[in-house]
């Protein structure tokens, strides 16, 4: 039976590490697989206020949630040796990996979900560092290695929505050709 809190503490700390290094060191390369990390879904997510689009395209497709998808199977498969010789780690480690791109998904598709259930996992695209928060399920890795940075619910993230509505409201007033977006002769 321990190896279930050992297999979720190796799931959250694996999770960190994948997330920093792979996607987030080899992932910002063109030249790497590991590139629709960063070059698609970072910049879909931070386009469209944490939704990635691509999560609604059939999985199987070769895209970026179709390579996280194969890359978890990869990681899933690997750790099935271990089941005669560690049946509750590996079951765990399993679990891990299926509740990794289930919750994944559910808060590109609902921002509003994740800012509430996932509030580190939303901070790591919203926030204003995109290379902190790396933990998706939990925030135990990066609370333990002090790359946890808190956005969501706080002052920062009041002014930055302040400052986006006003931007927004300025834009909208010069394509109506407002006079109070005029500038002054």
């Amino acid at each position: 039976m321990i190896g279930i809190p050992l297999g979720l503490i190796y799931g959250n700390t694996v999770e960190w590490l994948l997330h920093r290094y792979l996607l987030h060191g080899s992932g910002k390369s063109k030249k790497s697989f590991w590139n629709f990390h960063w070059h698609e879904h970072h910049r879909n997510a931070h386009r469209d206020g944490m939704v990635d689009v691509d999560y609604k395209k059939p999985f199987l497709r070769w895209h970026g949630p179709g390579k996280e998808l194969v890359a978890l199977s990869a990681t899933a498969l690997a750790h099935l040796p271990l089941l005669p010789v560690a049946p509750f780690f590996t079951l765990t480690v399993q679990y891990c990996v299926f509740n990794y791109y289930r919750l994944h998904k559910k808060a590109h598709l609902n921002p509003e979900w994740a800012r509430e259930h996932l509030p580190w996992h939303y901070d790591h695209h919203m926030g204003p560092s995109q290379d902190a928060n790396w933990c998706v399920t939990k925030p135990w890795f990066d609370l333990v290695m002090g790359t946890r940075i808190p956005y969501a619910n706080t002052e920062k993230e009041r002014e930055t929505q302040q400052r986006q509505t006003r931007l927004r409201n300025r834009r909208k007033n010069i394509a109506s050709g407002h006079p109070a977006a005029m500038p002054a002769t």
